[in-house]
């Protein structure tokens, strides 16, 4: 299934170390390990500034040639400048995080609960000035937007809608680019996260969603789909859990 790609949010958690990661591994040594059972990871670092040239390259050295990066835009232009006036912010952005060059995957444009219908004429002009060459994802936090005038937007300028698991939002299905994002985020206020373990049964979900990641990959469509801590508490097993699911259901087809 080479154009599956599931992974986790973040992967530098100490809560992981002796249920995940080795007793005894070193920090620097995590990205490296979680790329032994997983092909992808999204980048939540991004969103709270831009990583050093170093660190990036060192991030690139670390992992296999087939490992793919997908990396959240940061705060200062989703969550602050609420998409207007950034147009340098994004510059900066997209020059640093392509040092990853073939390891890039789509760039994440999360936009808060603040960002309503009324901003939809910043979307669209925002979405029309990015660069090409690029895989782009928005996701939405406020359900107001979640219609047909969004939908053409994202559509025309083929970004992808993110396909959000989360209590505050419904269950779509809509595909507006040749690929498909899914985010499983969770109910932060059901599950610490920071356990080191399964706290909520989430079996069912996430064989609900294998069902409907194997509609979208019959249709030839790429699919990237993050775990957050939030989800059963231990996003490596939801992760597994899910490519388990796949396969199984891949062998079902043959």
């Amino acid at each position: 299934m080479d154009k599956l790609h599931i992974g986790t949010m973040g992967w530098s958690y100490d809560f992981w170390v002796g249920n995940f990661y080795p007793e005894g591994l070193a920090r620097e040594k995590f990205l490296s390990e979680y790329s032994k059972h997983f092909n992808t990871v999204e980048v939540d670092r991004t969103f709270y500034g831009l990583p050093f040239k170093e660190t990036i390259l060192k991030w690139k050295d670390q992992i296999p040639e087939d490992f793919i990066f997908s990396v959240k835009f940061p705060r200062l232009i989703t969550h602050e400048k609420m998409l207007k006036n950034c147009e340098e912010d994004v510059k900066r952005f997209i020059a640093r995080i392509s040092l990853l060059q073939g390891k890039l995957g789509p760039l994440l444009v999360q936009l808060p609960s603040k960002f309503k219908p009324d901003n939809i004429p910043q979307l669209e002009d925002f979405l029309t000035k990015l660069p090409k060459g690029f895989h782009f994802v928005v996701e939405l936090r406020n359900k107001k937007l979640l219609q047909d005038e969004v939908y053409v937007i994202l559509k025309k300028n083929g970004v992808a809608l993110a396909l959000v698991d989360h209590p505050f939002m419904p269950d779509i299905e809509q595909i507006t680019a040749d690929f498909v994002y899914v985010r499983f985020e969770g109910d932060r206020r059901k599950v610490k996260g920071t356990l080191g373990r399964v706290e909520i049964d989430k079996t069912n979900d996430v064989r609900r969603w294998a069902e409907k990641i194997r509609k979208f990959l019959d249709h030839s469509a790429e699919v990237f789909g993050y775990f957050s801590k939030y989800y059963s508490g231990n996003p490596p097993t939801d992760a597994k859990q899910l490519l388990g699911f796949l396969s199984y259901l891949t062998r079902q087809e043959a």
